[in-house]
């Protein structure tokens, strides 16, 4: 189907030039944004992993994990 939008001209210009990275055409890049977007909320991807990292220590000597402002303190070098 054939329709007419309106978009920023800078929106488009971004557009194109990330199909043309992608080896696409713009109609493919929109019908494909259009899909994800249309996807119920619980199927989407997320795109977002997080990956901890783990640290084997202990606390340095006087450092009182309960006290928020004095961590911030130690952290700043205000000790």
């Amino acid at each position: 189907m054939k329709t007419t939008l309106n978009f920023d001209d800078r929106l488009l210009r971004a557009a194109k030039m990330r199909a043309a990275q992608d080896g696409d055409t713009l109609t493919r890049l929109i019908e494909r944004a259009l899909r994800d977007y249309l996807r119920p909320v619980r199927e989407r991807p997320t795109g977002f992993r997080a990956e901890l990292l783990t640290k084997r220590g202990a606390p340095a000597a006087g450092v009182d994990l309960d006290d928020r402002n004095a961590l911030y303190e130690r952290m700043d070098g205000r000790d």
